[in-house]
């Protein structure tokens, strides 16, 4: 009899990545409905916010394969002035998908606060300065938003990495550098002074650029030995029952991206595992996370601070809380990506190369 087991996959973090990005959607949600800390489910619901770390493993391996198609080999591509043009067709891309919806989510958020008791916008510049680029965030660490000037930000240097792994493949050990910054923000005081209320920030950069090194490994659709899944559940039991421990016992007593360095571990591990979760999971569902996953930019927007926020007063109990903000939120959601797709200029959408 053989037990030898299946090997990995890896093609399948592009197969599934309309699912895992439903799933962190999810994930995102639970994490932002209130629970007590007395209650068992605490710290597993602190965990949620593990899904913005899958998000933007999930983004750097798309980037990749986005990058990729247009071949620096095409004469298009040739020379200073073919970067330049091959960054240009990346960036209208990316940002084209991204900042429609933001303009009009941070307009209806940020717009009414300038004009009330001005909580966040306190002058008409800084009124521009929060719907355009959200800067509060960068300048204050006000977190409304965060994630999207965070990915915007990462959009803006992913192509020069690229470029540069791709030409030396050595600099894909960067990521550990990335985390070495981590902890000088975190611990070395003149840093930590001036850059240290972007912690939310820091420690979510290596586990982007960490999708980006494994873009090319999923688009030649390598495998890990079978053997390999006893590791990896290694990994993932660590990680997970060290951030449980963290949350449910010592929350609020640790600096939080000394558990976002174990999210590293468990989101790579995450998606893994639950591939083979997709792979099994009937159509229909998968059909559905799909959809949730299309829509995960318009939810993540929408779900706290205009449905959540309204939700929670009425003292419906988690799991119903949950449940109804996201029986509204997907509604929402998918009208803001149809609005948002006929605000984005006809014919720019740039056809793919090679």
């Amino acid at each position: 009899m053989n037990w030898k087991i299946k090997d990995i996959e890896l093609a399948n973090i592009s197969r599934f990545r309309g699912e895992l990005m439903g799933a962190a959607m999810l994930f995102v949600i639970l994490f932002h409905v209130s629970l007590p800390r007395s209650d068992a489910f605490f710290g597993l619901r602190r965990m949620g916010n593990i899904g913005v770390d899958i998000f933007l493993f999930l983004s750097g391996i798309g980037l990749w394969f986005s990058w990729m198609k247009e071949t620096p080999q095409a004469p298009l591509f040739r020379g200073v002035n073919g970067f330049a043009t091959r960054l240009k067709h990346f960036y209208q891309r990316r940002f084209l998908r991204i900042y429609p919806a933001w303009l009009i989510m941070a307009s209806l958020f940020y717009v009414p606060d300038y004009l009330g008791p001005r909580k966040f916008s306190q002058t008409f510049v800084d009124l521009l300065g929060d719907v355009l680029i959200n800067w509060d965030f960068w300048l204050y660490d006000e977190l409304t938003f965060w994630y999207v000037p965070s990915i915007m930000m990462l959009y803006l240097f992913a192509p020069f990495y690229m470029a540069l792994i791709d030409r030396h493949p050595v600099y894909k050990w960067l990521p550990v550098v990335m985390v070495m910054w981590c902890i000088l923000v975190q611990w070395v005081t003149p840093i930590h002074q001036a850059v240290g209320h972007l912690e939310i920030f820091w420690s979510r950069v290596p586990i982007f650029f960490i999708g980006i090194n494994m873009g090319e490994m999923v688009r030649r659709k390598e495998t890990i030995d079978g053997a390999g899944i006893w590791m990896i559940l290694l990994m993932f039991g660590m990680a997970l029952s060290a951030s449980l421990f963290l949350e449910q016992v010592r929350h609020g007593q640790f600096p939080l991206f000394i558990e976002r360095m174990l999210y590293i571990p468990l989101t790579v591990t995450s998606v893994l595992l639950l591939n083979r979760v997709f792979r099994r999971t009937p159509r229909w569902l998968n059909g559905i996370m799909k959809w949730v996953g299309a829509l995960s930019l318009e939810a993540y927007l929408i779900h706290l601070h205009f449905v959540l926020v309204y939700i929670e007063p009425y003292r419906l109990g988690y799991w119903w809380t949950f449940l109804l903000t996201v029986a509204i939120t997907l509604p929402l959601s998918w009208l803001l990506f149809k609005i948002t797709s006929g605000l984005r200029p006809k014919g720019k959408r740039i056809k793919e190369k090679g």
